[in-house]
């Protein structure tokens, strides 16, 4: 690796954005929900994607309720019972949505309000 090679990496290296967990789960979060958002913006020609977007959603969903519910979570006793019950009603919802029984804006609206938590308590 030639010398300009090294400093162009070493730069990029340090203008890289520090990512915090609070950043990454938003950006997880604000990605598959903008995926729902599309699909159910196509209708039915759509209700494929849909439903992959639905199903990565409930798989994000499952990993917060699990991380919420493990031992030495360091998140307050009433937000964690409050986060397991949106992951339960986002289970429960989603199957309704993918039995075209439910509206997804619901689900859309749930993880709007987290993403808006997450920004608001970042640091």
């Amino acid at each position: 690796m030639n010398a300009l090679l090294k400093a162009k990496s070493a730069y990029s290296a340090a203008k890289a954005p520090t990512r915090t967990a609070k950043n990454l789960e938003y950006e997880v979060i604000a990605r598959v929900t903008r995926r729902i958002v599309a699909a159910a913006q196509k209708g039915k020609p759509g209700f494929t994607e849909l439903v992959a977007a639905l199903t990565d959603n409930r798989k994000l969903w499952s990993i917060f309720t699990v991380e919420v519910a493990s031992p030495g979570n360091p998140l307050p006793e009433e937000l964690k019972a409050q986060l397991l019950s949106l992951g339960e009603f986002t289970h429960q919802h989603t199957s309704k949505v993918l039995a075209r029984k439910a509206d997804v804006r619901l689900l859309v609206e749930i993880n709007t309000a987290i993403m808006r938590g997450l920004r608001s308590g970042a640091s």
